[in-house]
């Protein structure tokens, strides 16, 4: 790799929530950071995530920066912001810490080599620019790779296809036109079965904004610290089978109609997650929710089937405020693609195995992501082995403390694969891990250290935390993005932390504390 361009103390990737929160606390400890942005502008998911609906499925003030330099005069109209809002809550985070300037946008880092004789990084962008960089901070987030499953004819379709995180900053003009969307995810809910929960949307006034900020924000920030999903709510601390039908069966509808939200699931009864009695009865209170709602005996069969697809919570369950009532439309009809696979695509539209092919002038894309890893490995990282952190991880994903991995030292990421990551609100994951990583990197600086490194043997006790977390869990569903399961030929393994925000920054704290335990640290100097 040619010699650099420019030399900093940190390089970060990514200008979403992680990759701000680290330019601006790390340019304030006096390093040098620059952040390297594929995008045009910041906002990370919510740049690339622009599709009609596209929004939050966590209520703010909990999905925010903690910093009141940002949130002491920034109003939200309502509790789930679409995509709109939340590009302007970016532009205002740019106000109050002037972070813009050290941002390189449309700049993507395609490979990284580790230089032993100074202890560095040689990072390169896809226009032949060349950072050394002390430490390499990955903050591209877990949903920046998409998945585009391998559809036979997707490229001779003569209309519009987008996949609804690569959706045209201009928008498509959807009047008139015949749409066809693959995919019931959490996008494929949001633009039109998955198991999705009542939004309860509500807006925010001013005095309702203002009383929010003298009477909750502090509060809401500290005790999204203290809760497993890192929200200001957590699980009822009583098992399903503690209570009789009636209270259980009254809980649920109070959660439903009082709450909405991720709440249905996340504040129930602490052993939803793992007692499948309890799970498979609140499933069947979900589906006489949905069954209300759909007229169609086909569409019922399809959306809320009698037996259920997998564990509730075993998939990311999506929030909607009409996406069932959309299937009572005349201009409205599902496939079940489970019965009736895709075929081709034509130049017309869509050939299932029914023989029908279903003409469209607007194929849309709703099919997810290669969530945790994908971000990372799509970078061509070398280690000090030789061996590209895509190849390693091929064989099954080792980290330690889900911010390092051995062999490529001085590389962090922050809300990636081994942390609490799917499991937990965005912001109070990520400001914990920097927090972290932030510490870690004032402390080497200070006792002019110059390289750290997870030790193996650190590295597979933390991969036995982390199925330690997973094992007494329903959470592994045939086509979970938790395991791994909705990419063709990945290892299927837990991704994620399960432990919850407490115990993990705990286990953090207490590694840090014991003089970095698991690592090796030294000097070049």
């Amino acid at each position: 790799m040619s010699s650099p361009d420019l030399i900093l103390d940190v390089l970060c990737v990514g200008a979403g929530f992680a990759g701000i929160f680290e330019l601006y606390r790390l340019r304030s400890l006096g390093y040098s950071t620059k952040v390297f942005e594929a995008e045009e502008d910041i906002g990370g998911v919510w740049w690339r995530n622009c599709y009609p609906g596209a929004r939050v499925d966590s209520v703010v003030p909990v999905y925010e920066f903690s910093d009141e330099k940002v949130w002491r005069d920034w109003s939200w109209s309502e509790i789930y912001p679409g995509w709109k809002e939340l590009r302007r809550y970016f532009q205002h985070v740019d106000e109050k810490l002037d972070v813009r300037k050290d941002i390189v946008f449309n700049r993507k880092v395609v490979s990284a080599k580790w230089n032993a004789d100074n202890d560095r990084w040689l990072v390169k962008s896809q226009d032949g620019f060349v950072v050394s960089a002390r430490f390499f901070l990955l903050c591209v987030g877990n949903t920046s790779k998409i998945y585009i499953p391998d559809i036979p004819g997707l490229d001779r379709f003569r209309g519009a296809c987008h996949h609804t995180a690569r959706w045209p900053q201009e928008g498509i003009d959807l009047h008139g036109k015949r749409v066809a969307v693959i995919g019931t995810g959490a996008s494929g809910v949001q633009r039109t079965p998955n198991i999705a929960f009542p939004m309860r949307q509500k807006s925010i006034d001013d005095d309702a904004s203002r009383t929010m900020k003298h009477d909750v924000y502090s509060l809401v920030f500290r005790r999204r610290k203290q809760t497993s999903g890192g929200h200001s709510y957590a699980s009822y601390p009583k098992n399903s089978s503690d209570a009789t039908l009636e209270e259980r069966f009254l809980f649920y509808e109070d959660l439903w109609s009082r709450t909405g939200g991720l709440q249905v699931f996340s504040a129930n009864y602490q052993d939803m997650q793992w007692n499948q009695q309890a799970n498979n009865e609140f499933y069947q209170f979900w589906r006489s929710k949905v069954l209300e709602r759909l007229q169609s005996p086909k569409f019922r069969a399809i959306l809320a089937p009698e037996i259920p697809p997998h564990p509730v919570g075993a998939k990311r369950s999506s929030l909607e405020i009409s996406y069932f009532d959309t299937f009572n439309l005349p201009n409205v009809d599902l496939i079940d693609l489970g019965q009736d696979p895709i075929i081709e695509i034509t130049a017309n539209g869509i050939l299932t195995a029914d023989g029908k092919e279903r003409e469209f002038d607007v194929i849309i894309l709703a099919t997810g992501f290669d969530a945790m890893t994908g971000g990372i490995t799509q970078i061509n990282i070398e280690g000090t082995d030789g061996i590209s952190i895509s190849d390693k991880w091929a064989r099954g994903v080792r980290t330690y403390l889900g911010m390092m991995t051995a062999k490529f030292p001085n590389l962090f990421f922050i809300y990636g694969p081994g942390a609490p990551t799917a499991f937990s609100n965005g912001p109070t994951c990520i400001e914990l891990q920097g927090e972290w990583i932030n510490a870690c990197i004032k402390d080497m600086m200070e006792k002019k250290l110059t390289r750290i490194e997870p030790l193996l043997e650190a590295e597979e006790e933390w991969q036995n935390e982390v199925l330690e977390s997973m094992s007494s869990s329903l959470l592994s569903a045939p086509t979970s993005v938790f395991m791994g399961k909705n990419i063709p030929g990945k290892v299927s393994e837990p991704l994620s932390y399960v432990g919850g925000i407490p115990k993990y920054t705990e286990l953090c704290r207490k590694k840090m504390e014991n003089g970095f335990e698991g690592f090796s640290r030294s000097s070049i100097l």
